[in-house]
């Protein structure tokens, strides 16, 4: 498989190089060249198979040559290792909870397996330095995900008061090749630093640099996995069901570009919820035709405070910029924090079921749109409640417990680098620590 740039069709590389390389020098995102489109006894088989065993069949196409099929079976074996389960909610709507992994977030999925994929292809004698701008659960996802591998750094910048205090501390307390950024800014400016590191020629001559975001391929992938993985639990639970509607609560919307990309491959989903907070970019493109990324807004679903989508131009290159053709797929539908606040309090009470943040506003888009759609509707569940530990009892009125993946990294001294939101500040610590060869 090749793959270019959305801002360029023409410049290709290898899966290996674009993974290394993360993000293409004229800042666009690298795309695959050809989606292949599987066949129907995959999805025949779909609902007896293993998630690793699901894993290999949708990625294999994305990572030939350079990964061969033994190596990328070890990789899924070592991804897949939790459940993702899909719980019903109530009648006709569905969680599928991706936060059984060990930091709790759906990110596990994409972290995990871009660690593998960048310790293979690696070189002997020329580390790389992995950058990574989190909102909150990137940064653990990928800290934990690469904790501890041979010639790997990782740098993650955040923004100072702008994750909960558990997010932090996942990616704060670790130490070892894993470094941590405050910067005076939002999640925007942090992303908009991580782009300008990438362009740097200076900087970039000194340092192997590589992206973990979900700009990167090798973590926007894998994502995919798990939609095949929902559907075909579904089917288990209804054989004869024809028609589905994914919610995606959605930041950077590398998730629902993945989600997207498993439909082009043959996944029946028949629609798409864009499910976002304040932040409400993509929902207000979808229902106006005009494109405009703002500064982001902070709300109580914190890793979707985003307000300039990363990887929304991938989702444009899949429908072709074609907005009609968009909005057939994806519906758009966005929620303030009272109605997010609301919503956990009503379905807790009317269910016990407890949600984060973001998947109360999944729940909610479905909700508000099924009637409409007239299909049975799936939620991603993409973090654990207890990761907002502060904000779910503040509105439930009652004490959150920890699981203890989480509780770990309590009671760990942080260690960070505290910077101002200036890429200069940015650019000579990435130089001082190359020369002391430390991070």
């Amino acid at each position: 498989m090749k793959y270019y740039s959305t801002n360029d069709s023409t410049a290709e590389m290898s899966f290996k190089e674009a993974v290394i390389k993360g993000l293409p020098q004229d800042k666009g995102l690298f795309f695959p060249k050809e989606i292949p489109t599987l066949p129907a006894e995959f999805f025949q088989q779909l609902p007896s198979l293993s998630l690793p065993e699901i894993a290999f069949e949708v990625l294999q196409p994305f990572v030939t040559p350079d990964l061969t099929p033994e190596a990328l079976r070890q990789i899924c074996d070592e991804v897949f290792t939790f459940p993702i389960p899909l719980v019903e909610v109530e009648k006709d709507i569905y969680a599928l909870e991706l936060f059984h992994g060990p930091t709790c977030a759906f990110k596990d999925v994409g972290a995990r397996f871009m660690s593998r994929c960048l310790q293979t292809f690696a070189e002997p004698g020329r580390p790389v330095t992995v950058l990574v701008a989190t909102s909150g659960d990137t940064g653990s996802a990928v800290a934990n995900g690469f904790l501890g591998l041979d010639n790997i750094d990782v740098v993650v910048l955040y923004p100072e008061n702008g994750v909960s205090h558990i997010q932090e501390m996942q990616f704060t307390t670790l130490g070892q090749n894993i470094s941590a950024v405050a910067v005076e800014g939002t999640f925007d400016d942090c992303q908009a630093l991580v782009k300008q590191a990438f362009s740097d020629e200076e900087l970039n001559q000194h340092r192997n640099l590589s992206s973990a975001n979900s700009i990167n391929v090798a973590r926007w992938l894998p994502q995919m996995v798990y939609y095949f993985h929902a559907w075909g639990q579904w089917k288990k639970l209804d054989p004869e069901a024809e028609q589905v509607t994914i919610s995606v609560p959605s930041g950077n919307f590398g998730n629902l570009a993945a989600g997207l990309m498993a439909r082009q491959m043959g996944l029946p989903v028949t629609y798409f919820v864009a499910a976002t907070n304040l932040n409400r970019i993509v929902p207000d493109y979808l229902e106006t035709g005009v494109y405009s990324p703002a500064p982001s807004v902070c709300t109580i679903a914190n890793a979707m405070d985003v307000g300039n989508p990363n990887n929304f131009p991938r989702i444009q290159e899949l429908f072709q910029n074609n907005l009609f053709a968009l909005k057939k797929v994806v519906k758009g539908f966005w929620a303030d924090d009272d109605e997010i606040r609301g919503t956990i309090q009503l379905v807790h009470q009317a269910s016990g079921y407890m949600m984060d943040p973001h998947g109360a506003i999944g729940y909610l888009s479905l909700r508000q749109l099924l009637p409409e759609l007239k299909t049975p509707g799936i939620f991603l569940e993409t973090a654990h409640p207890a990761k907002f530990k502060k904000s779910m009892e503040d509105v439930l009125g009652q004490e959150v417990l920890l699981p203890e993946q989480l509780q770990v990294f309590l009671n760990k001294q942080k260690q960070v680098t505290d910077l101002p939101n200036d890429f200069a500040g940015l650019k000579l610590l990435l130089m001082q620590q190359h020369k002391e060869g430390t991070l």
